[in-house]
C-alpha cells in the first residue's frame, strides 16, 4: 500500500493561515496598546485642566465682586497709619489775607480813615482719608474699581510763620494799626482751616490723591498676590463726591 506523503489537511491550512493571522493579531494588539495610551493621555490632560481651573478658582476665590470688599476692609487695620488716617496730597501755598477797617466818629459824621493791614504767608495743607470710612472694592475685567470716601482737609493747616510777611496802611488820624493788625493775625488759623476744605484746595490736589489711593491698593493686591497678569491689571478710584462719568481711564501698573 503507498503512504500518502502530504500532511493532514487540517495541518496544512494551519500552515497556510498561520502569519496572516498572527499579522491580525499583531494588530489588534497594537491598536488595543494605542487606544488605552490615548484614552490615558485624554484622562491626563482633562485633570491637568481641571487642576488648572480649580488653580484659577482658588487664586481669584477672595477676589470677586462680592468678597473683595470684605477682604480689604479685614485688612485695613494692619494696613492703617496712625489714627487710621491715610495722607494722600500735602499742597504748599502762599496765602494772602487783607483788612480794611474804617472808623468814624460824632455819629459817623467824621471820618477818621481806614486802616488797611495785610499778611502774606506760606501755607501747608495736608489732606486724608478715613480708612475707616466706607470703602467699595469692585472687580470687572481686571480692574479694580475703588469706590474711596471724601478726600478732608488735615486741619489745622501749617502755617509757616517763619516766612510771614505783613503790610499796613493807616490814616494819620488812627493809631490802632497794631490792633487791627493782631485781629487780622488771630483769624488766620480759622480763615486757613476754612480755604483748606474748599472745593477749590480739594479739586487742586483731587488727582494726586487718586493716584496716592490707587498705589495704596496696588501695594495691598501686590501683597496678596492679586496683581499681575492673568489677575488684576489696573485700578480706578471714585471719591465720595465724584460720579463714574468723571473718571477718564484706570490707572495701570507701574512699570
Amino acid at each position: 500500500m503507498k503512504a500518502d506523503s502530504d500532511p493532514i489537511p487540517w495541518l496544512r491550512t494551519l500552515r497556510l493561515i498561520r502569519w496572516p493571522v498572527v499579522t491580525i493579531a499583531a494588530l489588534i494588539i497594537g491598536w488595543l496598546v494605542i487606544q488605552s495610551a490615548l484614552q490615558i493621555g485624554k484622562e491626563t490632560a482633562l485633570e491637568a485642566v481641571d487642576r488648572a481651573a480649580g488653580a484659577i478658582e482658588q487664586l481669584g476665590a477672595g477676589f470677586t465682586s462680592t468678597t473683595i470688599t470684605e477682604t480689604f476692609t479685614a485688612a485695613i487695620p494692619r494696613l492703617g497709619t496712625e489714627g487710621m488716617l491715610l495722607e494722600v496730597a500735602q499742597l504748599e501755598a502762599t496765602e494772602i489775607f487783607e483788612r480794611r477797617d474804617e472808623k468814624r466818629a460824632l455819629y459817623d459824621l467824621v471820618p477818621l480813615g481806614v486802616t488797611v493791614s495785610e499778611i502774606r504767608v506760606p501755607v501747608t495743607y495736608r489732606y486724608h482719608l478715613r480708612l475707616e470710612d466706607r470703602w467699595t472694592l469692585d472687580v470687572k475685567d481686571g480692574i479694580c474699581l475703588v469706590h474711596a470716601p471724601a478726600i478732608r482737609p488735615t486741619q489745622p493747616p501749617a502755617i509757616h510763620t517763619a516766612g510771614m510777611e505783613k503790610r499796613i496802611e493807616n490814616s494819620w488820624l488812627r493809631f490802632d494799626e497794631t490792633q487791627v493788625m493782631e485781629e487780622l493775625e488771630q483769624s488766620l488759623t480759622l480763615r486757613l482751616s476754612a480755604r483748606a476744605g474748599s472745593p477749590q484746595r480739594i479739586d487742586l490736589v483731587r488727582e494726586t490723591c487718586r493716584v496716592r489711593v490707587a498705589d495704596f491698593v496696588r501695594s495691598w493686591l501686590l501683597a496678596e498676590g492679586q496683581w499681575g497678569q492673568g489677575r488684576i491689571l489696573a485700578v480706578d478710584v471714585l471719591f465720595a463726591d465724584e460720579d463714574a462719568r468723571d473718571l477718564e481711564s484706570p490707572l495701570p501698573p507701574k512699570g
